[in-house]
C-alpha cells in the first residue's frame, strides 16, 4: 500500500498541487478541513500532512498556527507553490461566452484585473477545485471556475485563459507535518526550527526573551503572536529561526529564551526549502 499525503480541499485543490510537486511518491489524500487533514495523520490513515500556512499576497491562513500546536505532529519539511490562477470552463466555452466564474474568496480579488476587463462577475465558492468540479458537472458555458491546471485535467475543463492573477509573485507556502520529528536530515540550503512559547509575566519579558538570538548571530525569520483560551491576558508566539537545535548558537539562544518563558515548544527541525531565499541571495 503506498505512502499517503493529506491535504485540505478537494483533487485539483493548490494543497494537491504541493503534494504532487513535493512529495510525488505519495498518494494524496483530500480532506475537508485543515483539521480534518491534521486527524488523517494522527490517526495514521496518512503519513504526512501538506498543510497552508501563509501566502505572500493575503497572509498567513486562519488558525492554522493555534491548531499546529496541539496536534501532536511535528513539521518535517517546508514547500513553495507559485499560485498561478487559471479561467476554466466547460468544453466549447470560450472567454467571450463567460459571465460569471466560482472561486475562493481570497482568490477573487487575485485576479479582479482580469475579471473586469473581461466583464466576468466573480463568484464565492469554498473551494477552487470544488468550483472546477461543479462547472464540469453541470451543462453552463457561462459559468466558470478559477483553479489550477491540475482541475482542468481532473474534471475535463478546458483552461480559456491562463495565469491571471494581478501579482506575478503569488506564492503559498506549506508546511509538510508527520507524526515523528526528524533531527537527522541536513539541508542544502541550511535547516529552518520552528516552536512556540509564552513568556513569563515580567517586565520587558518578550524582549529580554528574544535578546538572546541577536547576541548569538540567530537570524530570527519569523515572529507571530496569537491568543489562546479566550483571553486577553494569554498570549503565544510562534517563531522561526535559521539553524538547528544542535548548533552550539542556537543552544545558547533557545537556553537564554527559555529562561524567560513559562512554556517552550519545539514545532519541528527541517530544511529550508530553496524558494525561501528567492531574490535574497
Amino acid at each position: 500500500m503506498s505512502a499517503k499525503i493529506a491535504f485540505q480541499g478537494e483533487l485539483g485543490a493548490y494543497g494537491h498541487e504541493a503534494c504532487v510537486a513535493a512529495r510525488p511518491d505519495h498518494e494524496p489524500l483530500p480532506c475537508g478541513t485543515f483539521d480534518d487533514a491534521i486527524e488523517a495523520v494522527r490517526k495514521g490513515d496518512a503519513d504526512l500532512g501538506m498543510i497552508a500556512v501563509e501566502n505572500s499576497i493575503y497572509g498567513r491562513v486562519a488558525d492554522v498556527h493555534s491548531l499546529l500546536p496541539e496536534s501532536g505532529l511535528h513539521i518535517v519539511d517546508e514547500a513553495f507553490v507559485r499560485v498561478n490562477i487559471n479561467l476554466l470552463g466547460k468544453p466549447g466555452s470560450n472567454i467571450n461566452s463567460i459571465a460569471k466564474a466560482y472561486g475562493h474568496v481570497v482568490i477573487l480579488p487575485q485576479c479582479a484585473s482580469f475579471l473586469r476587463e473581461h466583464g466576468i462577475k466573480g463568484m464565492i465558492s469554498t473551494d477552487n477545485a470544488r468550483a472546477a468540479r461543479e462547472v464540469s458537472e453541470g451543462n453552463d458555458t457561462t459559468v466558470g471556475a478559477l483553479a489550477s491546471e491540475l482541475a482542468a485535467e481532473i474534471y475535463g475543463l478546458d483552461v480559456l485563459a491562463r495565469h491571471i492573477e494581478d501579482s506575478d509573485r503569488n506564492t503559498t507556502r506549506f508546511l509538510v507535518m508527520a507524526r515523528e520529528p526528524d533531527y537527522k536530515k541536513r539541508g542544502e540550503h541550511g535547516m529552518i526550527t520552528s516552536f512556540v512559547f509564552r513568556v513569563r509575566n515580567i517586565p520587558a519579558a518578550l524582549y529580554k526573551a528574544m535578546g538572546g538570538f541577536a547576541t548569538n548571530g540567530v537570524n530570527m525569520t519569523k515572529l507571530e503572536s496569537y491568543m489562546i483560551g479566550g483571553t486577553f491576558m494569554a498570549t503565544q508566539f510562534y517563531a522561526e529561526i535559521e539553524g538547528h537545535p544542535d548548533d552550539r548558537n542556537v543552544q545558547l539562544a533557545l537556553e537564554e529564551l527559555d529562561y524567560f518563558t513559562d512554556h517552550l515548544k519545539l514545532m519541528g527541525v527541517y530544511p529550508a526549502a530553496a524558494r525561501r531565499y528567492e531574490g535574497r541571495r
